[in-house]
This record gives structure tokens, sequence and C-alpha cells, in this order.
């Protein structure tokens, strides 16, 4: 019990210590978590566990979604693959779908790689002592 709470603790310093960037790489990295557990529910046809990671998932592609700048011309190409990515966990969830949920965990995969190199050459361009976001 105290190992729970301990990691816990941990992850919620993660969070409230984590530069927006930082944030930004935490949300893919669990949307793909999610999805991974979502993979594995339906492999073991617990389609309750399944339904509830895919909507976890569903729920962070929402949030980019929503908070997507649109001033900017790179917002005008996410926001299909956004929209996309989210139709396609929606529909493997409905139809216990591993194929759909995996074309959903392609796009948000190439997408979470994209961020973290943009993050690794935004640190890079500021020099050494920049505060490094967390994953």
């Amino acid at each position: 019990m105290q190992n729970s709470a301990a990691a816990e603790a941990y992850k919620r310093q993660q969070v409230l210590t984590a530069t927006p960037e930082g944030l930004t790489l935490m949300l893919y990295n669990g949307c793909l978590k999610f999805m991974k557990e979502g993979i594995e529910a339906i492999e073991k046809k617990d389609y309750e566990a399944a339904n509830t990671n895919l909507q976890k998932a569903e729920r962070i592609i929402t949030e980019f979604r929503v908070t997507l700048n649109m001033d900017y011309e790179i917002s005008h190409q996410l926001m299909p693959l956004y929209n996309y990515a989210y139709d396609c966990l929606v529909e493997g969830n409905m139809k216990s779908s591993v194929d759909k949920v995996n074309e959903a965990k392609d796009i948000i995969s190439g997408l979470r790689d994209a961020w973290a190199q943009a993050m690794k050459k935004a640190r890079a361009d500021k020099g050494p002592g920049v505060r490094e976001g967390r994953a």
C-alpha cells in the first residue's frame, strides 16, 4: 500500500513540476498506454476494461483537439489527424477491433515521437541550463 501511495505522490509531483511541453509529452504517453491496455483487454475479451481504457485515450485526444491554437498552420494539419485517431478509437471500441485501435495508436505514436524530437531540438537550440520536460 505504501508503494502505491509513494508512486502516486511521485506522479503527482512530476505533473506539477513539468513544463507545458513535458505535460504534452506525458499526455501522448498516457494516451498510448491506455490504447495498449485497451488492445490487451480486447484480446482477453474483457470488454469493460477495454471500454474504460479506450475512453481514457479518447478523452486525451479530445483535450488535444480543444486546446489546439488554430492561429497556427500546424494546427490545421494536426486537427484531421486527431479527428481520425479519435474516430478509429470510437470504432475500435464499438466493434472491439484491435486493428482500428492500432491505427489510432500508430498516428498518436508518430505525433508523440515528433513532439519528443521537437522538444529535444528546442532544448539544443536554447543551450545548456534549460529545464527539461519530464516524460
